[in-house]
């Protein structure tokens, strides 16, 4: 899943990208998409280090794609709103400092993406009625397609995000193809001044929306020091390194992904799934073989396994579970995938 980073020119996107990823932008790529991978940190992980002594340890990681910058005037916008689309989950990083109106900036940008997606709906409703009227194979297709996608048309005229409204399962099935901006999960980056506390920055931001307030410019400059500098710093000027994992664990919950592990030996490791996802799918991330052959799925808990001290406390008190393909993944499950 592609998680991007979006907004309009200088509002601190490229910013965010390095303080998640440790990558600097590259100016090269100003006018295009570039890509990155945040490690997802997890408060689990060393504990079963300590358990398993392992020889490798592996962090699940997000991908964060920085996207070009949208122009206020809208110049230029076709081509970098196509490269948007290609994102699962939006990060819109908005202009909080500097006497920015960052209320104005998220209202406009938030229409710029509906209008977007308005002019492809309403531009595939008016060719379906067109098409319907004649006479073809896949006529009464085209006909359930019109009238999946009809009633989104006004929906959106009013102004409202399509992930705001309970669609049916065959206006998902009718949408999936067009990957519209009002569908995707999003998370507001609100980028304020050095001197802004974040609590009360988001004492202002309406109840309901996913944000978080941060200022991404002193955040990066206190992730270049090492630790007895970033101390001094921070003592110097009476601010605080913000939680950088608490944002990708943010950032996890927008886009309904979770966290499992496969634990030994070997190695120690964390895996990204869909919230709900299933046992089998969970084999297939590990790797499509595992999916194809899979037996069952031997699960256990990390809280259990940490609180007990090993695998044989485990099984001496009846924890671990044999499950099968269809099972849902619980976060923090420890598998071990059984296949031909």
């Amino acid at each position: 899943m592609k998680i991007g980073i979006v907004g309009y020119q200088g509002s601190g996107k490229s910013t965010l990208f390095q303080w998640l990823t440790g990558v600097a932008p590259d100016p090269a790529k100003s006018h295009e998409t570039q890509s990155a991978m945040a490690p997802v940190p997890d408060a689990r992980f060393e504990p079963l280090c300590k358990i398993y002594n392992p020889k490798k340890t592996t962090y699940a990681a997000l991908e964060i794609v920085d996207t070009p910058g949208l122009s206020r005037s809208h110049e230029g916008s076709a081509q970098k709103l196509a490269m948007i689309r290609e994102a699962s989950c939006l990060i819109v990083v908005v202009a909080a400092h500097g006497g920015a109106d960052a209320a104005a900036d998220l209202s406009n940008f938030d229409d710029d993406l509906l209008i977007a997606d308005l002019d492809i709906l309403s531009g595939r409703v008016e060719r379906l009625k067109e098409q319907v009227k004649k006479p073809r194979p896949n006529r009464e297709e085209l006909q359930k397609e019109l009238e999946a996608l009809e009633p989104l048309v006004p929906i959106l005229e009013q102004g409202t995000q399509l992930r705001d409204v309970e669609l049916t399962k065959e206006q998902h099935k009718a949408t999936r193809a067009f990957k519209l901006f009002s569908e995707k999960p999003r998370l507001v980056v609100f980028n304020i001044s050095d001197d802004e506390s974040p609590e009360s920055y988001l004492a202002k931001v309406p109840e309901g929306m996913q944000s978080i307030a941060v200022s991404l410019s002193l955040q990066v400059e206190l992730a270049q020091l090492d630790d007895d500098e970033r101390q001094a710093f921070c003592e110097e000027m009476g601010v605080a390194p913000f939680d950088q994992g608490m944002v990708v664990r943010k950032i996890m919950d927008t886009s309904g992904q979770m966290v499992f592990f496969t634990a030994g030996e070997k190695e120690v490791r964390t895996w990204m799934i869909r919230c709900g996802g299933t046992a089998v799918e969970a084999a297939g991330n590990i790797h499509t073989d595992l999916a194809k052959g899979f037996i069952r799925a031997e699960v256990m808990t990390c809280d259990d396994l940490i609180r007990l001290g090993s695998e044989r406390e485990i099984k001496a008190n009846n924890l671990m579970r044999q499950e099968h393909k269809e099972y849902v993944i619980k976060d923090g499950d420890i598998l071990l995938i059984r296949h031909n």
